[in-house]
């Protein structure tokens, strides 16, 4: 029975970690957008960026990318970042999870 209760707690563990990364990579791609929409078009970019790993924890922070892009008055940004294994900061899965944000641009008076 033990190694059955080992099993179960070790599948869930890994539940609650990609459940984890992917309320990351909302709250990267939402801080993202917003630094962007207040930067000037110049440093949209690093602004954006930047803004998307600020609050990511270390583990989750090396693998992740931040793409940003605008168009039509609107600016986005996606997310993506590698979902580990059991712990965070050691293995990660082949597979990452995405966020993605949008926004209007701020505009200039």
């Amino acid at each position: 029975m033990i190694p059955a209760i080992v099993a179960t707690l070790v599948v869930l563990w890994q539940l609650v970690l990609v459940g984890y990364t992917y309320t990351l990579a909302g709250n990267a791609a939402d801080e993202a957008v917003r630094a962007a929409t207040a930067a000037d078009r110049g440093a949209r970019q690093g602004a954006c960026q930047e803004a998307g790993r600020d609050k990511l924890p270390g583990a989750w922070e090396g693998g992740a990318g931040v793409d940003c892009g605008t168009g039509g008055g609107y600016v986005t940004a996606d997310v993506r970042i590698e979902v580990p294994i059991l712990f965070p900061g050691t293995v990660s899965f082949p597979f990452t999870v995405h966020g993605h944000a949008g926004a209007v641009e701020e505009e200039d008076d």
